[in-house]
């Protein structure tokens, strides 16, 4: 919404008084002489935007003008101080607390209508006999088709109470309409979408944030694939662009010794806080290879440059993102909050990792154009580091601060259009739709397929390459296939995988030639 330059003085105004206001409210050291202090200020800015609400001639919506100047203010501070409207805060929370309470379907809305594309195994709807395919087509009396109908709206739709019940109204190919009573449960948020062997000892795991959840599905994985015999272990952490700091510490604790610095932080104070390992660890000694890329960021960084800092392991990639501050979420009152930065992180030899934000917030979140550009995404010998910002490890290996943790093995990114394009429609879903489509059509036999069935039979032929390609048209999604249409296929049968059987089939697929773990492979033989 674009406001008359008449208001601009208003926004000045109040761009002030909330800044002395939030100073007033973010001081941790918290004598209550301080906040004392400044309540004559905050009287003025709420006497402020009482005259604005009663007595200014025009309606004027001073929730609007409040939360853009809150959004001015940090902006001027740093790219990761951030405010949450309370309309967004509920989805990312639950994000990061790793479960939410639901039905426990995931969905795809299909010509307006909620169809289900697989159940959580072990939830709700699986155990009240809901199976992908179905439309949901009303919750109790809430109808959830239809165009008007926006999708998160639609969640909200199915989400609930704990164990409090809800009628839904399905339509099943075959069977026609009916009700079930579906008893909704806690459901799990993956945050590592898998674990297999790779070979005999040579285990991979796939984590794709941090949420509180995490270290405890990491340390699952990570014993199971243990006692089948794991003795070296991969870590992909490629676009996992962070989240809470407590479980990549857990986690890094799992592979280092007793009393082994992780990281420590300082504020602006000056305080320094460490952060050892434990003696719990229970993969202290095997081989770890950490996988990064240019989107591994925060407590990625944080697990990398601990395994790298103290010689436990090797990073193979690419440079990662390069965010080396700390932020704590704060509520402002009204369902919103800010997260702000309140210190710095460094890893166990003294680095700090965050990139410069000097230039402002585009140009720091535009800064993979740059090494796009400078040709660091195809070679190591791009990435230029000062000489200021080398430190040593203890086993006397040269590593770098100033802007991410730099690879201990390079290994070059497809830049191509056509490459990118394909990882984009990959990794963002968009593939997911003609899939879902396509299993729609025989919806039958693709439910009763075992996995050891699906890898025998079926193919992704050009029928179906062609077909998706005309999909990809319709949608204005130009894929000039070139030599990638064997790369077309995996991904298309690695989504169709991921549809029936979950994501570590899905990773299983895409990364049977992955050249990050082609590259582990031949280390690890070495």
């Amino acid at each position: 919404m674009r406001y008359p330059k008449k208001y601009v003085p208003l926004f000045i105004g109040l761009a002030m008084g909330a800044g002395v206001f939030l100073g007033s409210k973010l001081d941790f050291s918290n004598p209550s002489a301080k906040l004392f202090s400044y309540n004559a200020k905050k009287e003025k800015l709420n006497r402020l935007i009482d005259y604005i609400d009663y007595e200014y001639v025009d309606d004027i919506n001073t929730d609007s003008i409040v939360d853009v100047t809150v959004n001015r203010i940090l902006e001027n501070l740093d790219p990761h101080s951030i405010y949450i409207p309370p309309e967004e805060l509920e989805g990312i929370t639950e994000s990061m607390q790793g479960d939410f309470i639901g039905i426990g379907v995931s969905y795809y809305p299909y010509r307006d209508t909620i169809s289900v594309i697989n159940t959580i195994k072990g939830g709700p709807s699986e155990q009240s006999g809901i199976i992908a395919g179905d439309r949901i087509l009303m919750a109790d009396k809430d109808t959830l088709y239809g165009e008007r109908l926006r999708r998160d709206r639609l969640a909200d739709k199915l989400k609930g109470a704990l164990n409090s019940q809800v009628q839904l109204t399905v339509y099943r190919r075959g069977k026609g309409v009916f009700n079930v009573i579906v008893k909704r449960g806690r459901v799990p948020l993956q945050s590592v979408d898998a674990g297999y062997m790779i070979d005999p000892q040579l285990a991979y795991i796939k984590v794709n944030r941090f949420a509180e959840t995490t270290y405890t599905e990491f340390k699952k994985v990570v014993d199971s694939l243990k006692n089948i015999g794991a003795t070296k272990l991969i870590v992909d952490l490629r676009d996992n662009g962070g989240g809470f700091i407590a479980p990549a510490l857990k986690m890094a604790d799992e592979f280092l010794k007793n009393d082994a610095l992780i990281m420590f932080t300082k504020n602006k104070k000056g305080a320094i806080e460490n952060n050892y390992a434990t003696s719990d660890g229970n993969f202290e000694n095997g081989q770890v290879y950490v996988l990064i890329n240019e989107n591994s960021a925060s407590a990625s960084e944080i697990f990398a440059g601990a395994i790298q800092d103290n010689d436990r392991g090797t990073i193979v990639g690419r440079r990662s993102y390069g965010k080396g501050l700390v932020q704590r979420e704060m509520a402002l009152g009204d369902g919103s909050a800010i997260r702000l930065t309140i210190s710095r992180y460094y890893t166990p030899t003294g680095r700090s990792i965050q990139k410069s934000y000097s230039n402002g917030n585009k140009e720091y979140f535009n800064e993979y154009l740059k090494r796009y550009e400078n040709g660091e995404l195809q070679s190591a010998d791009s990435i230029h580091v000062a000489d200021s910002l080398k430190f040593k490890t203890p086993g006397g290996k040269i590593v770098y601060g100033g802007g991410g943790i730099i690879p201990d093995i390079f290994v070059s990114k497809d830049t191509t259009r056509v490459g990118e394009t394909l990882n984009y429609m990959l990794r963002s879903g968009r593939m997911g739709g003609y899939i879902f489509e396509e299993l729609d059509k025989k919806r039958d036999f693709y439910n009763q397929l075992t996995l050891e069935k699906f890898d025998k039979e079926i193919e992704i032929d050009d029928n179906f390459i062609n077909g998706f390609l005309r999909y990809a048209k319709i949608r204005k999604i130009d894929i000039d296939q070139g030599n990638y249409r064997d790369r077309l296929k995996k991904y298309l049968k690695a989504i169709m995988a991921q549809q029936l059987f979950g994501t570590t089939i899905f990773e299983k697929i895409i990364n049977e030639d992955d050249k990050m773990i082609q590259k582990v492979l031949s280390l690890s033989k070495e």
